[in-house]
């Protein structure tokens, strides 16, 4: 839906929800009534537990393939089908918190996985003079972040909920909200989701703990594999649910983009560097051997994988330039806002329940006790000696950029739906990292420091973002600001909770070669991008060949930008391994078979095979990732899990026929079940 048309109304809602008021209307919502059932503890219960669940899972999905998952939808489907098994239902404003609670899981993932991983792989690089994150400084760097967001967000809800009513297509709350708002419908997807859930979690169970099939398909038993092997090259393939489940949501073309780069990557640059490599008789840095004794896999995790890192940092750096004349307006719109704080909190109309927000003294409280909170992290809780001048200035760099931005990723998020967070935080690594130099706080620390200011932007971004689409869903709705607001800040420090114990996991993991686990199997694609940005800005790393990748990949992203082709996408196929990338192909190839409408296929029947297939892929995806996580779990006293195969068997002919046995089967159930679907009558 573009910005300007106009929107279509959400059955259920009043008719003048999705359009702009004319002069002396008013909205009045779904549930303007006091004494409806709200923050019961059924509902904060649930939220919590929601919150909790899809934050280990995003976390798991955020590192190991660099898209982060929406939990707002799933949610709110739960939600409404499992309050069914209650003596009473739960009313659609207790539906409305447990969806706005549990939604914490996506922004506070966002910030948190797409920065602070890059520590974790520095403190492994010998001489880098990092340390490794403690459990509890990651929480804290997500939750200051949150709470930064949210409070930057609430002064401006008046200006974006009512001042703007109908001005902004608001695309992913308006598909929450027809969730929350069709229950009936909803209750019955819940079932959908449960079983697809279900069956994600079995299947990547069976492969990451049991080892009942192979894992990575190489295809090394089919002619296509060896053939490819021949010419320096390799086909892999992750056996994978939440992979497979993730290529379908995203679609056939964005799937592609992003296949396409891993394509350029192992049968372009891999044979390139290898062909060359034969005429170089020393071992070139960042090789730990000669190129002609290595593997396909080998080059691309020594050289060409750098090249995607530059690609990676282009595409942020360019997307913020391309949107920087729309942030500088909505910078100026927003300062307009705040000059006038969110006047209903202060009026008399903040009787009425679905007015009643923060009032003003209790956002100045807020943001007070969130800086003071920030600069005393980050000058006596990262374990740095005399930090308190840069801890000082980064804390001001943190205000100073939430200020400006929070109130943007939200518009974004209004307007287009999604958050150039990752552009943003590059931005704000480099202004933090020249100050630091500045102050000669350099080294180790100096990166440490550098990058929880990043992880705090980070989160404080895509938290103020998130929050917009919950207090339009409340707004629409009937819901209270004012308890929204409050149950916010819970969440978000329940899924900073969760999500550090994610992450603190899988860099606990380590692979079967004793080699660490996140970098290399968990890919960490954002966070490596990161963790370049502070290399070359504090210089520890002096190999020219790695920089000169580093360059032609963001020579590679103007290019791609240029042609007009998705720079980001393209650029994450480049870096994350092909094993990875295959299993996002298929999904969207599936999508695009479970879409195709034939000849007099009517058009509710279209919609409900297309909202079905998103059901299956979605329980797939969130089914697979959290048993991820629990693979996690399992791996750190028992490392190759419980397998069922040795491990001959399951790299062998029997692991590879039957992982591509029960790919065909899984294929199948998503396409066949999902066209099966019909529409209303």
């Amino acid at each position: 839906m573009s910005h300007g048309s106009e929107p279509q109304e959400i059955k259920g809602l009043p008719a003048n929800a999705r359009r702009a008021l004319s002069p002396g209307e008013s909205y009045v919502p779904l549930v303007p009534q006091d004494g409806v059932p709200e923050t019961t503890p059924r509902a904060i219960t649930m939220g919590l537990i929601f919150c909790a669940i899809f934050s280990m899972a995003a976390a798991y999905l955020a590192l190991k393939l660099g898209q982060g998952i929406e939990a707002a939808i799933p949610i709110a489907i739960l939600a409404v089908g499992l309050s069914r098994f209650f003596p009473r239902k739960n009313t659609i404003l207790e539906n409305v918190i447990v969806q706005s609670i549990g939604a914490n899981s996506s922004h506070v993932v966002s910030g948190a996985a797409f920065t602070i991983p890059a520590l974790y792989i520095l403190a492994q690089t010998p001489g880098s003079g990092v340390p490794t994150p403690t459990l509890w400084q990651v929480v804290l760097v997500s939750f200051l972040g949150g709470c930064i967001g949210i409070l930057f967000l609430v002064p401006l809800r008046h200006h974006f909920m009512v001042e703007n009513h109908g001005i902004f297509p608001w695309p992913e709350a308006t598909a929450t909200a027809e969730i929350l708002v069709t229950g009936e419908k909803a209750g019955n997807q819940a079932k959908e989701l449960a079983i697809a859930a279900g069956i994600g979690a079995l299947y990547d169970g069976i492969t990451s703990i049991f080892r009942g099939m192979g894992e990575y398909l190489r295809l090394d038993h089919v002619w296509v594999g060896r053939a490819l092997r021949d010419k320096f090259m390799s086909f892999n393939f992750l056996n994978s649910a939440a992979t497979l489940g993730i290529g379908y949501i995203i679609g056939l073309r964005y799937s592609a983009v992003i296949a396409a780069g891993s394509f350029f990557s192992m049968f372009v640059l891999v044979p390139l560097f290898h062909a060359i490599g034969q005429h170089v008789p020393v071992i070139v840095p960042p090789g730990a051997k000669l190129i002609a004794d290595m593997t396909p896999e080998q080059v691309f995790f020594a050289y060409v994988r750098i090249i995607g890192v530059g690609a990676i940092a282009g595409a942020g750096v360019m997307g913020v330039l391309a949107s920087m004349p729309n942030m500088i307006r909505s910078i100026i719109s927003n300062m307009k806002a705040l000059m006038n704080r969110d006047a209903a909190a202060e009026s008399p109309k903040a009787a009425i329940r679905t007015e009643r927000s923060l009032a003003g003294s209790m956002i100045a409280v807020g943001l007070v006790t969130s800086m003071v909170g920030t600069m005393a992290f980050l000058s006596f809780g990262l374990g740095i000696k005399q930090a308190l001048v840069p801890a000082l200035i980064a804390t001001l760099v943190v205000m100073v950029i939430s200020f400006f931005f929070a109130p943007v990723a939200a518009r974004a998020i209004a307007t287009i739906g999604t958050n150039p967070i990752s552009g943003m935080t590059m931005l704000t690594l480099v202004i933090t990292g020249v100050l630091m130099l500045r102050l000669n706080f350099t080294g180790g620390y100096g990166m440490f420091l550098t990058m929880m200011v990043g992880g705090i932007v980070c989160t404080a971004l895509a938290a103020s973002g998130a929050f917009s689409t919950d207090l339009k869903i409340g707004h629409w709705i009937g819901a209270t600001p004012a308890r929204q607001i409050g149950w916010k800040f819970v969440g978000t420090f329940v899924a900073a909770l969760f999500t550090g114990i994610a992450m603190w996991l899988m860099a606990k993991q380590v692979n079967l070669d004793g080699t660490m686990a996140l970098g290399t199997s968990i890919p960490a694609p954002q966070a490596s991008a990161m963790k370049a940005i502070l290399e070359g800005i504090f210089g520890t790393v002096s190999m020219p060949l790695r920089w000169y990748a580093f360059g032609l990949g963001v020579m590679l992203s103007l290019v791609l930008r240029m042609v007009e082709l998705p720079a980001l996408g393209f650029a994450l196929g480049m870096y994350l391994p092909i094993e990875l990338n295959t299993p996002l192909f298929l999904g969207g190839i599936l999508a695009h078979l479970v879409n195709r409408a034939k000849p007099g296929t009517s058009e509710a029947d279209a919609k409900a095979r297309e909202n079905r297939g998103v059901l299956i892929a979605s329980g797939l995806m969130a089914g697979g990732a959290i048993m991820g996580v629990v693979a996690s779990f399992v791996k750190l006293k028992w490392t190759e899990g419980f397998p069922l195969l040795s491990t001959h068997q399951a790299e062998g002919a029997l692991g590879e026929w039957l992982g591509l046995a029960a790919l065909v089967a899984l294929c199948l159930y998503v396409v066949v079940y999902s066209r099966r679907a019909k529409g209303e009558a």
